[in-house]
């Protein structure tokens, strides 16, 4: 199990209550009528008041948003996300410093936010990565999240040396730099970088985990600390077929990643469940399965479970997600 906050208690036995979070964008509300800000200089040297406020507040990432490799985000499908009505776009596939595809998304949008999920550290520098974000904050002010992460020692063998300091001094670069906390977050999974995550950052946006490691995530980041996990969905009912495609997915690399495995372990699962490409139970619980309606309960109950927003992501990944996105988006009611 996750340890704890330090403020948090919970009684063992008793059902988890589900938490009513309040929504990102009513964590900012707007300023009373006469109250504005002296302009400041923010970005590239540009001075502008509604620049400055954006920079220092996190975007409002909507209750539901995309994950997607960076290879099956073209510019037209971002486009599509954007008027199915879902918040954000997540860049998975660790994205090289430039961030272009990120410009791209943004170029193509209008108001979706558009995040890494995410940026790793030792294949992108910080200082790249700031120069990036400075860029994309003047063209798209107040819609990009820059999302955070050390990867696997099994991708990058001995660069891997350290990664929590090695995050830890990441991100003082970003300080800097001009990346403001509020407009980042954290690959985090076990308590440690959680608690980094809620210090250094927005919050945190949990890779491949379940409502039950979203409450304990909860618990350790405390409130008003961005929760936004990541979830798998096979649109099918046909059984056999969508844990078969939703196996594969999870099973390589996944399962066999030490990060990977030793959260699902703190979370209730048993090494030999793990093994050999997970147990249904594994799959099931990693990959929601089913018609529209069923996965939209699963996408809640991260919520319930005290995430703010849940990131989506359709398997196959070879497949067009934007029919799947379109089911789910309307018995999700966006």
């Amino acid at each position: 199990m996750i340890a704890l906050h330090a403020n948090a208690t919970r009684n063992p036995c008793a059902a988890p209550a589900a938490r009513k979070t309040q929504p990102l964008r009513d964590r900012y509300p707007p300023r009373p009528d006469g109250m504005k800000p002296e302009p400041v200089e923010v970005g590239l040297g540009v001075t502008d008041s509604t620049k400055a406020e954006n920079s220092t507040q996190t975007p409002p990432l909507g209750r539901f948003g995309v994950w997607r490799h960076a290879t099956g985000l073209p510019p037209e499908t971002g486009a599509e996300i954007e008027k199915l009505g879902y918040g954000t776009i997540w860049i998975g596939g660790s994205p090289p410093a430039d961030l272009e595809v990120a410009e791209r998304l943004l170029d193509a949008t209008e108001t979706v936010v558009v995040a890494t999920g995410i940026v790793n550290i030792w294949t992108a520098p910080a200082d790249e990565i700031a120069a990036s974000y400075h860029r994309l904050e003047e063209r798209h002010p107040g819609r990009f999240l820059l999302g955070v992460g050390v990867g696997h020692p099994e991708a990058h063998g001995e660069t891997y040396r350290k990664p929590y300091t090695a995050l830890v001094e990441y991100l003082d670069v970003l300080d800097r730099e001009g990346v403001p906390a509020a407009r980042r977050v954290l690959a985090a999974l076990g308590p440690k970088v959680l608690k980094l995550s809620a210090d250094r950052s927005a919050g945190a946006h949990p890779y491949l985990t379940t409502p039950e490691h979203t409450r304990e995530a909860r618990d350790v980041l405390g409130p008003d600390v961005v929760l936004a996990p990541e979830q798998k969905i096979v649109l099918s009912t046909d059984v056999a077929t969508a844990r078969d495609v939703g196996r594969k997915a999870v099973a390589n690399p996944y399962l066999k990643l030490r990060n990977y495995r030793a959260n699902l372990e703190r979370t209730g699962f048993t090494a030999e469940e793990l093994d050999n490409d997970g147990t249904d139970r594994v799959v099931d619980a990693l990959v929601a399965h089913g018609d529209a309606e069923y996965i939209a309960t699963r996408l809640r109950e991260h919520l319930d479970a005290g995430a703010d927003h849940v990131a989506v992501q359709t398997l196959p990944m070879r497949d067009d997600p934007v029919p799947a996105l379109r089911e789910v988006a309307a018995a999700l009611g966006l």
